[in-house]
């Protein structure tokens, strides 16, 4: 798996992303209303273990994530499609559904939490998603679109790029409000030569920027799982709580495999560990490192799908990633001590000691590395040490390598793979806007192979 590459278009540059404000003064209750109880009462929808021992699909979709939604919804319209996820629905689960909860849901480590826990075999600290929608229903909602650049080198459509990315934002794009904190680091930002303003856009661009984001003016998460809104109900069934724990392999393609359907457990859940909330009372600057040279590597630890994959990030293995994110400090600190930041500033107190007291505070569990100075050099033993996700990994079945332009599985018919995993590059921003896109724009090219074929054998 590798968590980034530099893309020969995108000069080495880092991108810094405001994350999170002011979520402690939102306390919503979000129960799910009659009204949205019946907006998302998707008939289609049952548990695993009503599935019937017989039934035919044209298409089989394993994994109702970010990609898988878009794609079960676009194939449902003209073909009957079967959807299997893993994990539960992400309605009326307020650590989903509420960006005052967004910290909880990555805390919590119950059984039937959306986030399942890991640690890289390098100490940080991480989650994989299970739950109808994925990491969508995780991540901190950042929306862009990848750069024309990262379009051409992935070989796409543009015109169908264009298309399925406007399908997506039709359904759970928004523009955010600019609060006190955010109107002041726009400005720091533009202060400390971090031009041009750009003002709001979806487009990836050099500079300054307002982005698009999945939470709406009342702080409710849109995730993935809306787009089966989009679906044709009478071609279209979900199966949650399935697990697929194989695919049989004909000598001429692939076979239905064993669904295995996950009991509810008679035990007390984990003790849910809670993040302190003070961390998101304020706000906070975070910094990433844009098309990383470093690369990691996933392997699996076993054949059972449920089990936590060995993965190694290998983040700063390459000095220039370390250099770089040294500049971003810098870039920071310039930003902090900034006019527009005067109000935020306390006295006495420098910019770095600030950022070191903020993540102690917040008691964020970023990475299990032991604290050693061993660099004699400051920030870069603070980079080193404060290195975290923010789940943007991509790789391990690149096209050109495990799957073709078409993103079939090489030297297997009937199986594609249709997800970041064949992203051989980064977007160069939270890939949640192209994963989406992909699940549309190749929903509509599979649509079309179909049907082309259909009419040429009539």
């Amino acid at each position: 798996m590798a968590p980034g590459h530099r893309h020969g278009s995108v000069p080495p540059v880092v991108l810094l992303l405001l994350v999170a404000t002011v979520l402690g003064s939102l306390c919503l209750s979000l129960t799910a209303s009659p009204e949205a109880q019946k907006r998302y009462n998707f008939r289609f929808v049952r548990h695993a273990r009503d599935a019937p021992l017989v039934s035919y699909y044209n298409y089989i979709v394993v994994g109702g994530g970010t990609a898988g939604c878009p794609l079960a919804a676009t194939l449902s319209e003209r073909s009957r499609v079967l959807l299997l996820e893993r994990g539960g629905l992400p309605y009326g689960n307020r650590n989903v559904s509420s960006e005052y909860h967004f910290a909880d849901a990555l805390a919590d480590t119950s059984p039937r939490s959306p986030a399942q826990r890991f640690v890289s075999e390098d100490g940080v600290v991480n989650a994989r998603a299970r739950v109808l929608g994925g990491g969508s229903c995780l991540n901190a909602g950042f929306y862009t679109r990848a750069s024309s650049g990262y379009v051409r080198a992935a070989g796409w459509d543009p015109r169908l790029v264009n298309a399925s990315y406007r399908w997506v934002e039709r359904e759970l794009v928004f523009r955010p409000d600019v609060p006190r904190w955010q109107c002041a680091l726009r400005e720091g930002l533009l202060q400390a030569g971090v031009t041009p303003d750009n003002g709001y856009t979806l487009e990836h661009v050099q500079g300054t920027k307002i982005g698009g984001t999945i939470f709406d003016r009342a702080g409710r998460r849109h995730t993935a799982a809306d787009f089966l809104r989009r679906a044709y109900p009478r071609r279209l069934t979900v199966f949650l709580r399935a697990t697929v724990s194989q695919i049989l392999f004909r000598r001429t393609g692939t076979q239905t495999g064993q669904l295995r359907t996950v009991p509810p457990k008679e035990r007390t859940p984990e003790a849910m560990r809670r993040l302190d909330r003070r961390a998101f009372r304020g706000g906070f600057i975070l910094e990433k490192i844009l098309g990383p040279m470093s690369t990691g590597h996933v392997a699996l630890r076993s054949a059972d799908p449920d089990a936590n994959p060995a993965v190694t990030f290998n983040y700063f293995r390459d000095p220039r990633d370390v250099e770089r994110c040294v500049r971003g400090i810098e870039t920071i600190e310039r930003v902090v001590r900034s006019r527009a930041f005067a109000r935020f500033t306390y006295a006495n107190v420098t910019a770095m000691e600030a950022a070191v007291l903020g993540r102690r505070a917040g008691h964020l569990p970023v990475n299990l590395l032991p604290r050693r100075a061993t660099d004699t050099r400051p920030l870069q033993q603070y980079c080193r040490e404060t290195v975290m996700t923010i789940w943007h990994y991509h790789g391990g079945c690149h096209v050109g390598a495990v799957v073709d332009q078409d993103y079939r599985v090489l030297g297997v018919r009937g199986l594609r793979v249709v997800d970041s995993s064949t992203f051989k590059y980064s977007p160069g921003t939270n890939p949640q806007a192209t994963v989406m896109m992909l699940g549309r724009y190749m929903g509509l090219k599979i649509q079309k192979e179909r049907w082309t074929r259909n009419d040429e054998t009539h």
